[in-house]
């Protein structure tokens, strides 16, 4: 019997796949990259045509020397990484760290974890995409040498520790300058006027003021003088009907998600950040297990990461089945819904989709978590409206005279809900327009209806909006900065990096940020050019398909960039950009100052900014109404020194308790925290403690009367063979017998989440 391998990134996802293959085929897990450039230098040898220095990843060299073994005793080794170019990236690591013989090595990507889509691709395996390989390392390449040329510049001019990245200083700026924007903006006043008419039947309505009668013309009302003479012309007079349009309106369904649309829908309909969306996305891709009443661990979406609205023909067809069996065949249109995907986008896998649509989101609703039902939910819903008969609208306009002025009332009801019935797009603004779902009443023309009342109103022009991550999303995708598999990893790496953070929804720009943008902008400008960072993201697709070439790219990028590096760091001098601080509404209550926000290896806290004649800090925490002090945590015990209350706070070593009169009073005692663990000593519970250099052990809880202490974790679990107490080995994933006589094992499962692509430096 043939001795096949399949390697694939995360364990789930290894465990789903197994169950659809053979007794031939082991699956295993390389758990996302196994080789990557140092951290510690650049990695990169500009000098030798960008060559760049791989070496196996810290931590990993265990699990490269099991795979090791797995590749020798394999007769074909079929590399099943996800779909995209970080996957095939993986997979050539692979071939190289592993040794795997070119004829051995077979590629097989899976656009979903389905039993006929992955047995499908067993059967039809190809090379390794070199072309899209290089795509990847010279993403991979070009952020580096971004990331560490310009930080240590940052590192010069603001502060050490800053970071800048390709697209992330980009995403910054954009930020930056909305913010910019806003606070530029100079408020226009309007008025507007609505009157409430009473038709024949005695019901009322609302029409508003449009402009003049004669010619239909459009007036805007400046200010209260103009507002004031329509109001002084129509109040308490008649409104005349003057026209009745009435008509039909077809209203079509949103496509299925790509990967944009997605995190956009989310976050205006679920309330997910970016990285929510996609973490439960996986979860969703990689399988879930059903239970035996659907077939067990199934993958329930196909690959989330994509740029296509292309469907397959299958899944067009199951489609066409439900929407006609469940809604009736007046409810599929007359020819098949096909979507075209936009001009630059890379096509290599379908739309976002259910893997299987006869897997309704209400029947499984049990197996899956709250998230996994409603993002599943949105994505299912989504898909089946994209392929159903349009909504059809009736709409009807009418215009009323009164001295001279145009009065309007508009809206629709839905005649036909077609997709409508399932599932209606969501939109960042809720203004779209004055057209609203409502019905105006039977009117006639030339008829003369009341006025209730008439009713102006003052407003102010808005500035524009900030950004969300929704929006964020869209404007990038709508830029060409990034790709559907980075847009999340690039918003939340400036909130990371402290150059954004958010307020509600809002993306809003720190001071930090702010300062940082300017410094890269006045020295970097291709660095934060919108359409130059888009044309690299070209770049990298030719190199994919093969029009351009790595090595072309890199140069052409270097040589310019090199080139405003020398000029910035000729030219501006050390620390000479101070950073605005940040206030709070803390007073210091030894100076009196108002206390300021800082950063420290564990957040946030405020400090005084009299330091160092003044060193009082206060923790801080995060509400709706900002950062406010952090009250501090009452012990439920005294001071063993002088009997004062014991307060909860945090040092390098963890939490800890403290007397509340320090500095006065220096007591303190450590937080221990408790396993469930019974001592097997005296039965009492165990709990962590910590001991030199940061080192966790665990002890009686009734130290120092029990002074039982292991580095190994004890666990309530029995040995099967000598009924000793079991323990889990530290730093292995092992479960061992302390009756050393006994000598039992136990391989811990381990199970991980899969890496996601890998971040700009």
């Amino acid at each position: 019997m043939a001795n096949n391998l399949v390697i694939m990134e995360s364990p789930p996802k290894a465990v789903t796949v197994k169950s659809y293959l053979g007794s031939s085929y082991k699956v295993v897990a390389c758990k996302g990259h196994i080789r990557d450039l140092p951290k510690s230098t650049l990695g990169i040898d500009i000098e030798n045509d960008f060559e760049p220095h791989y070496i196996n990843i810290r931590g990993k060299g265990d699990l490269i020397k099991e795979l090791k073994k797995e590749v020798k005793n394999a007769d074909k080794i079929y590399l099943a990484t996800d779909p995209d170019r970080e996957g095939e990236a993986i997979a050539w690591h692979l071939v190289t760290a592993l040794g795997i013989p070119p004829e051995k090595a077979k590629r097989v990507p899976f656009n979903a974890i389905t039993k006929a889509v992955v047995k499908d691709a067993i059967k039809h395996p190809r090379e390794i995409d070199v072309d899209v390989v290089n795509a990847q390392q010279t993403r991979r390449i070009l952020d580096r040498i971004v990331g560490y040329k310009l930080s240590p510049f940052l590192w010069k001019t603001v502060k050490s520790g800053l970071s800048a990245g390709r697209t992330q200083s980009v995403a910054t700026r954009i930020i930056v300058d909305r913010e910019n924007e806003i606070r530029a903006f100079e408020p226009k006043e309007y008025w507007t006027i609505e009157a409430t008419l009473k038709a024949a039947d005695g019901k009322t309505f609302e029409t508003k003021f449009y402009g003049l009668a004669d010619g239909k013309q459009k007036l805007e009302l400046n200010c209260e003088e103009d507002a004031q003479k329509v109001y002084d012309a129509v109040n308490g007079k008649s409104f005349l009907v003057a026209e009745i349009k009435q008509g039909t309106k077809m209203k079509n369904p949103a496509p299925p998600f790509i990967t944009s649309t997605l995190q956009q829908e989310a976050s205006r309909k679920l309330n997910f950040q970016t990285q929510r969306t996609m973490r439960v996305a996986q979860e969703l891709y990689e399988g879930v297990n059903l239970g035996s009443e659907f077939g067990g661990v199934q993958g329930l979406i196909t690959y989330m990461r994509t740029d296509s609205l292309r469907i397959a023909d299958e899944a067009r067809d199951a489609a066409k089945e439900y929407i006609i069996s469940k809604y009736g065949e007046e409810y599929y249109p007359e020819h098949a819904r096909v979507y075209r995907s936009k001009a630059n986008a890379q096509d290599a896998h379908e739309a976002i989709r259910p893997a299987n649509t006869s897997l309704e989101p209400l029947a499984i609703k049990k197996a899956l978590t709250p998230d996994q039902y409603k993002l599943y939910k949105l994505i299912w819903d989504r898909f089946i409206a994209s392929q159903m008969e349009s909504a059809e609208l009736s709409t009807v306009q009418t215009d009323f005279h009164c001295e001279g002025y145009l009065f309007r009332s508009s809206g629709y009801t839905v005649k036909f809900p077609g997709y409508m019935a399932l599932y209606e797009e969501s939109t960042d603004d809720a203004n779209t327009g004055d057209e609203k779902n409502t019905r105006l009443p039977n009117l006639t023309e030339n008829e003369l209806l009341p006025a209730q009342s008439v009713k102006p109103t003052q407003h102010f022009t808005e500035p524009p909006a900030r950004y969300t991550e929704a929006s964020m999303v869209k404007l990038l995708e709508e830029k060409g900065i990034g790709r559907p598999s980075t847009y999340a990893a690039i918003v939340q790496l400036i909130i990371t990096r402290g150059y954004v953070k958010r307020e509600g929804k809002s993306l809003v720009p720190t001071p930090l940020g702010e300062v940082t943008n300017k410094i890269i902008c006045d020295n970097f400008p291709d660095i934060v050019d919108i359409k130059f960072t888009a044309y690299m993201e070209d770049q990298l697709d030719d190199i994919e398909t093969g029009k351009a070439t790595m090595l072309d790219t890199l140069r052409h990028f270097y040589t310019g960039f090199a080139k405003e590096l020398e000029s910035a760091l000729a030219n501006v001098s050390a620390n000479e950009i101070e950073v605005p601080v940040e206030e709070t509404d803390i007073i210091c209550e030894h100076c009196g100052s108002r206390m300021i926000v800082k950063n420290g290896r564990f957040g946030k806290f405020a400090a005084c900014p009299n330091y160092p004649s003044c060193k009082n800090t206060k923790p801080l925490t995060k509400t709706g109404d900002g950062l406010v002090e952090k009250k501090a945590e009452i012990a439920p015990m005294k001071c063993e020194l002088c009997g004062s209350d014991m307060i909860l706070r945090t040092g390098r070593y963890g939490s800890f308790y403290a007397c509340s009169k320090y500095p006065e009073c220096k007591f303190t005692k450590q937080k221990v925290r408790s396993l469930g663990v019974s001592c097997p000593e005296c039965g009492a519970d165990v709990v962590t403690k910590y001991g030199k250099n940061k080192t966790v052990f665990y002890s009686c809880s009734k130290y120092p009367e029990c002074k039982f202490s292991s580095w190994d974790m004890p666990t309530n679990d029995k040995c099967p063979n000598c009924g000793g107490m079991l323990y889990h080995k530290k730093g292995k994933n092992l479960m061992i017998c302390k009756n050393e006589a006994c000598g039992y094992k136990e391989e811990i499962k381990e199970v991980e989440v899969p890496e996601t692509p890998m971040d700009e430096e």
